[in-house]
């Protein structure tokens, strides 16, 4: 069984919050419902385009087989079922940095990924946050809802 790290619905409050700055990616900020993290997502808008006020689903996942086993080549179409077949955007990266902020009210972690230069701040409660881990490949799967 495949081990999901996170799983939530992500409503996006705004795009490009610093201006918009690549033609094909937008930068979208957004709240998750029911952990209240707070992230902010680069998102290739030529291929799976996205608006303020729209909620997806959004799961990220150390492999995309169903049994838990390692993704150790190209899926082909003919490949078994996996993870990535209940979703329509599959983005594949590194976890590089991990923070911890206290100084406000609560400890907060703050984790960063890179999927090919398109970047996911995730900052949230801590424990919400204790299976990621520093260097850690990940699967970024997206479905709109």
């Amino acid at each position: 069984m495949v081990d999901v790290y996170f799983d939530d619905i992500i409503k996006v409050d705004r795009l490009d919050p610093d201006g918009k700055k690549f033609d094909k990616v937008s930068r979208i900020e957004a709240q998750s419902e029911e952990y209240d993290m707070h992230l902010q997502l680069d998102v290739n808008t030529e291929v799976y385009p996205i608006c303020a006020g729209e909620k997806f689903r959004m799961a990220l996942a150390p492999t995309l087989n169903m049994d838990g086993s390692a993704v150790t080549t190209y899926v082909s179409k003919d490949a078994p079922k996996s993870l990535a077949d209940k979703f329509e955007y599959v983005m594949h990266g590194l976890l590089y940095k991990m923070s911890e902020d206290e100084s406000g009210p609560s400890v907060k972690v703050t984790v960063y990924m890179s999927f090919g230069g398109l970047q996911l701040m995730l900052k949230g409660d801590p424990s919400h946050m204790g299976k990621f881990k520093l260097d850690q490949r990940l699967f970024l799967l997206m479905l709109k809802v």
